[in-house]
């Protein structure tokens, strides 16, 4: 599998690279975000909620197939199960309802929570059980902070966290920056432009942290 960070909550995963591979695109971002829109083709999109910095489809080519509610699909062998969560910490009250989804690509589970803003009740923990690899947002004020985000993690205890939805250079939105996360989590993370892994590659022991560049 493999896995590149397009900025944002938008990641590009792969099966494999050529032709003959499938690719999914998670929270396809606009341009008033300030950072470069995702333009590639795409053969699955999944869109956790309708907020334009996750749910501008129209910039990616092809005609992928959409998915922007929780339920169980099965699409060119990629599993996928979106689960219904909270966009803020009073059951949707302030922000509305976040779907986070959980793929399976290439025997790797990979757990993408969107704007989650709360920790996790018994049911979604349930079904993000035995995740590999945690995609999560630790940038606070819309979703969840360094602080909740390690909560969160201790919870699900993937074999490697990929953080996301934080400050970089170019960003409009105000967030935290990455650092506050790093320091809280209390884990050397390693830094990779893209994450190439198989299963037999995954961390058998102790969790890596993963910091993707743009």
């Amino acid at each position: 599998m493999i896995i590149t960070w397009q900025g944002h909550s938008c990641f590009k995963l792969q099966d494999k690279q050529g032709s003959d591979g499938i690719t999914v695109v998670t929270d396809p971002f606009n341009k008033e975000i300030g950072l470069k829109v995702p333009n590639f083709e795409a053969d699955i999109v999944t869109i956790s909620h309708n907020h334009d910095d996750h749910s501008n489809v129209n910039s990616l080519r092809g005609k992928a197939f959409i998915v922007d509610c929780p339920g169980e699909y099965d699409f060119k062998d990629v599993l996928i199960e979106g689960i219904d969560s909270f966009h803020d910490d009073k059951e949707g009250a302030e922000r509305g309802k976040n779907t986070i989804y959980r793929f399976e690509i290439d025997d790797i589970s990979v757990s993408h929570l969107g704007d989650l803003g709360h920790a996790l009740d018994s049911t979604q923990l349930e079904k993000l059980a035995g995740t590999d690899i945690l995609l999560i947002p630790v940038g606070g004020t819309y979703t969840l902070d360094a602080k909740k985000a390690v909560e969160v993690i201790s919870q699900i205890e993937p074999r490697i966290v990929i953080p996301m939805h934080y400050m970089v250079e170019g960003l409009k939105i105000e967030l935290d920056s990455l650092d506050k996360f790093i320091k809280e989590l209390g884990i050397e993370p390693t830094y990779e432009e893209k994450l190439k892994i198989s299963k037999k590659d995954l961390p058998q022991e102790d969790m890596e942290l993963v910091v993707l560049s743009l």
